[in-house]
């Protein structure tokens, strides 16, 4: 059964689901329960699937530069999802063409705008003057068509009907439909079994454009019994042939810091903060590029997934792209460096620098002399694991 844009659920509330009748949803085989679990089941999976894969390109440049992505949902889902992206691309205008409705963010407020076709979407041919045009009309109130007072909700009217069935029925039944950090802590052999799933899912991630010239995603390594999360910038030129994070010059220096800290490697979580290998062309060298901060954001959602399965005991922060993506903001390394800092959900984060700077120091008395520094920050991270240990 193909489920879309929530069909005939009016017809469930108003021929089955009476004031006062709890007993209908209680029963999980029932196929008016079932048939509506399974919708929203559906529903939050499209949303995760415009949160993962919805890929924003640049229209114009500095000042008048605004960001568009074309997407197609398979159910009524971007007036709800686009507080999401708000959120995340908070310091940036952005736009979300669909077939269905289009949302906009100015910065301010997020504007519902009615659909438009895939031909419609801006393309590199004709950039400069569509862009122009459609967006001259874009921010107009009169073309807008949702109320504004619609606007501000954060779920689709549909949702409304969609939430009650849904809550009441999950707690009769169990229903594994809340966001996996309300569900019970899982095994070592869940979280393997989810990361290599995560996996899966990221090696088709086409969330910003660095996927195109990449080779492949380079995701994070699990051990079963990972307390420590290490998050470095993003893949380098030999990570992002062999599909493994830090198996390249900087992964050795970092090998062997981890070793002189007394941190057993093979007990530590590697990542990134960006999975695709952004590099300029020189011939038969790709040369590394910083990501930017839409490339981070666009990747965050990741590291945050990735998090959330191995709820480490510490986060370390290795460079500044890396803090960004842990802290979620613009992070200094000289200043919080070597000192721990308490994240949202309690776990312990500390930021040091990444092992490529040792690498690019060209002086040898100062890259023994900084070498020193990042064993010693890696040494606090022992320690920090180790007193966690004792108060568990």
């Amino acid at each position: 059964m193909k489920l879309h844009k929530y069909p005939r659920t009016r017809h469930l509330k108003g021929s089955r689901h009476q004031p006062g009748d709890h007993d209908l949803l209680a029963v999980a085989t029932d196929p008016d329960v079932a048939r509506v679990s399974a919708m929203a089941k559906a529903v939050h999976h499209d949303q995760h699937r415009m949160q993962a894969q919805l890929r924003f390109r640049e229209i114009g440049r500095e000042q008048k530069s605004h960001y568009v992505a074309w997407f197609e949902p398979a159910h009524h889902i971007v007036a709800a999802t686009a507080p999401f992206f708000a959120r995340r691309f908070a310091d940036m205008p952005w736009s979300i063409l669909t077939p269905d409705v289009c949302a906009h963010w100015d910065g301010h407020a997020v504007l519902i705008t009615s659909g438009i076709s895939k031909a419609e979407v801006p393309t590199g041919d004709r950039l400069e003057e569509t862009w122009r045009r459609h967006y001259a009309s874009i921010f107009n109130p009169a073309r807008l068509k949702v109320p504004t007072e619609k606007l501000k909700q954060r779920n689709p009217p549909e949702a409304s009907l969609i939430k009650p069935v849904i809550d009441d029925s999950e707690r009769s039944t169990g229903a594994a439909i809340a966001h996996a950090a309300t569900e019970p802590p899982m095994s070592r052999k869940q979280a393997a079994d989810d990361i290599s799933a995560l996996r899966e899912e990221a090696a088709d991630c086409r969330a910003c454009p660095l996927w195109k010239d990449a080779t492949q995603t380079v995701f994070g390594e699990c051990p079963q019994n990972a307390q420590i999360m290490l998050v470095g910038e993003q893949p380098g030129d030999k990570e992002d042939l062999a599909g493994k994070p830090f198996v390249g010059p900087a992964g050795q220096m970092l090998d062997r810091a981890l070793e002189e800290a007394g941190i057993d490697r093979s007990k530590v979580y590697v990542t990134n903060a960006v999975k695709h290998f952004k590099f300029v062309p020189r011939g038969k060298i790709r040369l590394h590029q910083k990501p930017n901060t839409l490339e981070i954001r666009a990747c965050r959602p990741w590291y945050e997934r990735e998090r959330a399965v191995i709820k480490p005991a510490l986060v370390v922060a290795m460079g500044a792209t890396a803090a960004q993506s842990v802290f979620g903001k613009i992070t200094p390394i000289n200043k919080n460096r070597g000192r721990p800092i308490d994240l949202e959900d309690g776990t312990t984060a500390l930021v040091t620098v990444h092992p490529s700077y040792l690498l690019r120091l060209p002086d040898a008395e100062a890259k023994a002399r900084e070498y020193q520094r990042f064993v010693d920050d890696l040494k606090i991270a022992a320690a920090l694991l180790r007193k966690s240990a004792r108060a568990a």
